[in-house]
C-alpha cells in the first residue's frame, strides 16, 4: 500500500516516476490565466491567518461546505476566522475523491511544509502553525510566488482598469512577471442598459474619449488595448456562455449601440448581433497586436437568485452549461482567418462532452505559421481534476498533438493554488509513463518523451506567448 501524498503520488510506474522527477518537478511555473489581485502582489500582502488566504474568495471550498450542511454564516458570513476554519476542517474528510482533498493537502505540504491530514482533530494544530508562518516575511504574497518558482502570471483585467498596480510591480523590481490580461466582457454586456451605460462612463474616463457612437466605443477600446500592450499585455480572454457569429450590418450595430446608450433595452436578436460584432472586432485588435486570444466557453452563471442578490457573483453558484456552440465558433474563427486576422487562439470548454468537439474544430484553423497555433486549452474549472485532466489530454492526443500543448494554469484567486501545476505534471507523466510501460510508446524514445514533458510543463507556454 502506497503512502498518501508521498514522493511518487499519482505516479503508477517506474517510467512515470522517472519522467516526473527528472523532467517536470523542478521547472518554473508559467500561470498564463489566473484571477489574482494585482494590488496584493504590488503591496506584498501579508495574510492575517489561514482562513483569509485559504477560504477568502474560494468558491470551490464554499460549494463543498454548503453541500456538507455548513451555514452561510461560516462561509461568507461574519463568524470568527477560526470558527470558519473549523467548519472547513470538518468538511475536509467528506471531500474524499473530490479534487479539493488533493489540492488541500498539496498546498499544506508544498507551501507550509505540513504533511498532516486535515480533519477536526488536527484543525487547531494546522491553523496555528500556518497562521504563525503567515506572520513572517517568508509567507507574504510575493514570497509565496518566489518559493513556488513562479516565473509569469497573467491576471484578469477590465479595459477600464488603470493597471496602476501592474505598473507598480514592474517598477518595483519584483522578478516575477505580473502581466495584465484583456478581459472585455463588460464592453459587450448590453443586456442591462443601465449597468452598461454606467460601465461606458468608466471606459470614457479611462480612455479620455467621449463614447456616443459605436465607432467611439471601438476607438476607446483600441486606445485601452494599446495601453494594455504597453504594460506588457499579450493575452486576451473572453468568458462566454456560447460563441456569437450572427450576421449583421455595420448600420445595425451602430443603431443597437445608440439604442442602448439612450437607455432602452436590446432585444434577443440585437444582443446576438452586438456580441457577434464585438467578438469580431476584438479578434481583429488581438491579431494586429500579435496577442493570444482565449475563449472560456460553457458556464451558466448566477443560478441561485436569492444568493446572487445577497452576496453577488463568483460565490459558488455557477455550473456547466449545455450550449451547442460549434457552428458560431467556426463562423467567427473562419471569418477572422479568411481575412488573415486570426490570432493564436486557446479554446476551453466547461462541458466534458465537448472535449473531442473542441479539439477537432480548433484544428480546422492551424495554418503552419506557428506550432500549436490553435490550442485545445487545459481542463477548466469543474474539469480541473484528475479525470478531467486525463480526459482533456486523451482527447487532445487522439485528435491533435499533445506534444504542442501549452499546459496548465491555475484559473485561481488564491496564492496557494500553484501546486495545481504539480498535480497536472504528475498526471501528464503518469499518462506517458503508462504508455511506455504498456508498450504503446517505444522505450527508445524516452529522451524525446522527457523533452515532451518539459515542453508541456513549461517551454511550450514560454515560446507560445513569447516570454
Amino acid at each position: 500500500m502506497k503512502s498518501f501524498l508521498d514522493a511518487n503520488f499519482l505516479l503508477q510506474t517506474d517510467t512515470a516516476i522517472e519522467l516526473y522527477h527528472k523532467h517536470a518537478a523542478g521547472l518554473p511555473v508559467i500561470d498564463y490565466h489566473c484571477h489574482l489581485n494585482p494590488q496584493m502582489i504590488a503591496e506584498d500582502y501579508r495574510f492575517k491567518d489561514l482562513t483569509e488566504i485559504w477560504l477568502g474568495g474560494d468558491h470551490y471550498k464554499w460549494r463543498a461546505m454548503r453541500a456538507n450542511g455548513v451555514s452561510e454564516d461560516y462561509i461568507t458570513g461574519n463568524k470568527p476566522s477560526y470558527e470558519k476554519f473549523v467548519k472547513w476542517a470538518e468538511t475536509m474528510p467528506y471531500t474524499m475523491r473530490n479534487p479539493l482533498y488533493h489540492w488541500t493537502h498539496l498546498e499544506l505540504s508544498r507551501i507550509f511544509g505540513i504533511d498532516k491530514v486535515l480533519n477536526p482533530s488536527s484543525a487547531q494544530e494546522i491553523y496555528d502553525a500556518c497562521t504563525a508562518k503567515l506572520q513572517t516575511p517568508e509567507f507574504s504574497a510575493q514570497s509565496i510566488m518566489r518559493r513556488m518558482l513562479v516565473e509569469v502570471v497573467c491576471t484578469t483585467d477590465d479595459p477600464a482598469d488603470s493597471l496602476a498596480y501592474h505598473l507598480a510591480i514592474q517598477a518595483g523590481g519584483f522578478p516575477v512577471k505580473v502581466l495584465p490580461t484583456w478581459r472585455p466582457d463588460k464592453a459587450m454586456a448590453i443586456e442591462d442598459s443601465a449597468a452598461y451605460n454606467a460601465y461606458i462612463e468608466r471606459l470614457e474616463e479611462a480612455s479620455g474619449i467621449s463614447i456616443l457612437t459605436f465607432n467611439d466605443l471601438l476607438e476607446a477600446l483600441q486606445k485601452r488595448h494599446d495601453f494594455f500592450a504597453s504594460a506588457g499585455c499579450c493575452v486576451s480572454d473572453h468568458g462566454l456562455e456560447t460563441f456569437y457569429a450572427t450576421p449583421y450590418t455595420e448600420a445595425e450595430i451602430r443603431a443597437i449601440f445608440s439604442k442602448v446608450r439612450a437607455g432602452r433595452q436590446a432585444d434577443s436578436e440585437e444582443l446576438d448581433k452586438f456580441r457577434s460584432a464585438m467578438l469580431y472586432e476584438g479578434g481583429i485588435m488581438d491579431a494586429r497586436a500579435g496577442w493570444v486570444q482565449q475563449f472560456h466557453v460553457g458556464a451558466i452563471r448566477n443560478n441561485n437568485t436569492r444568493m446572487f442578490r445577497k452576496i453577488g457573483a463568483d460565490t459558488g453558484f455557477d455550473a456547466i452549461h449545455d450550449h451547442n456552440f460549434v457552428a458560431p465558433m467556426n463562423r467567427l474563427l473562419d471569418r477572422l482567418n479568411t481575412e488573415g486576422l486570426l490570432a493564436k487562439t486557446i479554446l476551453y470548454n466547461l462541458n466534458p462532452r465537448d472535449n473531442e468537439l473542441l479539439a477537432t474544430n480548433a484544428y480546422n484553423f492551424n495554418d503552419g505559421s506557428t506550432p500549436g497555433k490553435m490550442q485545445f486549452g487545459a481542463a477548466w474549472w469543474f474539469l480541473d481534476q484528475l479525470k478531467g485532466m486525463e480526459n482533456q489530454m486523451n482527447a487532445l492526443s487522439a485528435e491533435g498533438l499533445l506534444s504542442r500543448f501549452v499546459g496548465m494554469l491555475t484559473d485561481s484567486r488564491s496564492f496557494l493554488s500553484y501546486p495545481r501545476h504539480e498535480y497536472f505534471r504528475r498526471i501528464l507523466c503518469n499518462l506517458l509513463g503508462n504508455d511506455v510501460e504498456n508498450g504503446e510508446l517505444p522505450v527508445s524514445e524516452l529522451p524525446f518523451i522527457g523533452q515532451m514533458v518539459e515542453n508541456i510543463s513549461y517551454y511550450n507556454a514560454k515560446n507560445y506567448f513569447g516570454w
